[in-house]
């Protein structure tokens, strides 16, 4: 018998094609890397390193864009034509890019612990702490919610 509209089932397929829509990816994933990595950035320029700075700024904002822009795609119905980030997209032309969507994620994991550990954070201004904060809830509650939404789906 087919499911009625509305029942459990149903709305457990919603929420994992939800899960995996490059909107909702984009948003809870790629836009707040993209914040960590600009907020890096400026930190490293206001500590007095403006090479490594401008790069991650850079790094940063094409990231950025590519995620704004995958947002509108998905929200316009059309796929986009390129990956999340600069790093995958080297990975796309390289024929791997979810390993390299890996590595730019372990690269941003490590740009999140030198904040931590260079006390950066600490230096934060106002509406970068507000960004930092947003981001990080953003990202963390997603992927907790994903991940209940998956245990709770096993037999």
């Amino acid at each position: 018998m087919p499911d009625e509209s509305g029942s459990p089932k149903t709305r457990r397929d919603a929420l994992q094609g939800l899960f995996v829509r490059p909107s909702f990816l984009s948003l809870t994933v790629g836009i707040p890397f993209g914040i960590y990595k600009l907020l890096f950035g400026i930190s490293a320029l206001g500590a007095g390193s403006p090479a490594l700075g401008l790069l991650v700024v850079a790094w940063a904002l094409a990231d950025l864009g590519m995620n704004v822009a995958r947002l509108g795609f998905d929200l316009a119905g059309r796929p986009a034509p390129f990956e999340y980030c600069t790093i995958a997209q080297l990975g796309r032309l390289l024929g791997r890019p979810t390993v390299f969507l890996a590595i730019d994620t372990l690269l941003t994991f490590v740009v999140l612990c030198l904040m931590l550990w260079t006390g950066w954070i600490g230096r934060l201004a106002p509406i970068e702490t507000w960004l930092w904060n947003g981001a990080t809830t953003l990202n963390l509650i997603s992927l907790s919610f994903v991940a209940l939404y998956n245990e709770m789906r096993r037999p």
